[in-house]
């Protein structure tokens, strides 16, 4: 399979344009997550993904994907838009009154791509499991993928459900952990160590890669090899290692852009460094 990175490359810009013309817009929103996932959810859904814009609920016959850390929500917003599941102009509307566009995604509105609410941390893993169970019993051959962040790990549900997809030998689920080492209130280590995430998951019972996710050929490379330890019984988990603000220089590396958006001279400079390759909405 030939896969056109520079292509993947240019969405990837665009993207991260439009995250942080998003968030800057209503002065709202989580732009830091956003800019570290932005090429792996490039690379999920204009490459990975067998997925279909006309929308589905139930994803017969899809790859289905789970955004368990739903605050990144304008880089999934984006990524869906330039897909074609709704008009890229509606990312006007992100977290305005009567949006769609939330900012956690949400169902109730009939946003086409969004299967669940997400955002409540924790809860993403659960989701993505019951998918998984429902196209095995189905015989529906294709994927469930889910994104969870770092930081989200310290919560309980998430290692419940870390246990239960092992033991139900789920191999065609495919968990990503965002391991960027920051949350909300600062770095992983000093908030609460993640320590020896590798030897966790190993220990639970699933199958570990790890991959570059700001490097198309490494992260081409896992998920692929990701996707053949189908038929083994167990599932996988990926832990992508990013950095918080990739793509603007004073946004790289720290958490103090988790929740806040740029104001309107922060703006001009990182669009400076952000190459419009598709077009602004």
């Amino acid at each position: 399979m030939s896969i056109d990175i520079a292509s993947l490359k240019d969405m990837a810009s665009q993207v991260r344009r439009d995250i942080i013309r998003q968030t800057h817009l209503v002065n709202s929103g989580h732009p830091g997550g956003s800019l570290g996932c932005t090429d792996f959810l490039v690379l999920l859904y204009f490459e990975i993904m067998k997925h279909d814009p006309s929308f589905n609920m139930e994803g017969n016959g899809e790859d289905m994907f789970f955004l368990s850390n739903g605050h990144i929500s304008p880089v999934w917003y984006s990524v869906l838009s330039r897909s074609g599941y709704f008009p890229v102009e509606e990312l006007n509307t992100f977290r305005k009154i009567n949006s769609r566009l939330q900012g956690h995604p949400a169902t109730h509105e009939g946003l086409p791509g969004i299967r669940v609410a997400s955002g409540s941390l924790g809860q993403g893993m659960s989701v993505a499991i019951g998918a998984a169970l429902a196209k095995r019993l189905n015989k529906d051959d294709r994927f469930v993928y889910v994104l969870t962040g770092d930081g989200e790990l310290q919560e309980g549900q998430v290692w419940e459900a870390a246990m239960f997809a092992p033991h139900y030998k789920l191999d065609n689920l495919i968990v990503t952990v965002d391991w960027n080492g920051q949350q909300i209130d600062g770095p992983n280590e000093k908030v609460m160590s993640l320590g020896d995430l590798k030897g966790k998951w190993t220990s639970f019972g699933w199958t570990v890669f790890e991959m570059d996710g700001h490097d198309f050929n490494s992260m081409i490379q896992t998920i692929q090899a990701a996707q053949n330890e189908r038929g083994k019984g167990k599932p996988v988990c990926i832990l992508m290692k990013t950095e918080m603000g990739k793509g603007v220089d004073f946004m790289e590396g720290t958490h103090q852009w988790h929740g806040k958006a740029t104001n309107a001279e922060q703006t001009e400079i990182a669009l400076s460094q952000l190459e419009e390759t598709i077009g602004d909405y």
